[in-house]
């Protein structure tokens, strides 16, 4: 158990004549590892992008609602006829009628 243990922290297993099987064996495994440290690091920057983007979406749909809110209020009635009163403009007292033109046949 002592050899093995001391064979291996020597790293006998680098330099013995079969050691070309350890070799590609390792060589493997770190090729493995940085294909598994890349995905990771490609993985967190589509997570922050998203995040960004989520947060970009959320603070346009607040000024959508937003700006949405103004223009009802600017189109109520009431808005437009106290704007219209410094020029002298007053609503009609009188309803509209609805005109119908009738088709005639020649």
């Amino acid at each position: 158990m002592k050899k093995s243990l001391y064979s291996l922290l020597k790293t006998k297993f680098l330099v013995s004549d079969d050691s070309f099987k350890n070799w590609k064996l390792i060589i493997f495994l770190i090729f493995l590892s940085m294909i598994m440290i890349a995905n990771n690091h490609q993985y967190d920057a589509k997570n922050y992008k998203i995040t960004a983007l989520t947060n970009q979406v959320k603070e346009l749909r607040s000024k959508f609602v937003d700006t949405r809110s103004d223009l009802m209020q600017l189109k109520m009635e009431s808005t437009i006829t106290t704007k219209m009163q410094s020029r002298n403009i007053k609503p009609s007292e009188v309803s509209p009628k609805k005109i119908k033109v009738l088709k005639t046949i020649e």
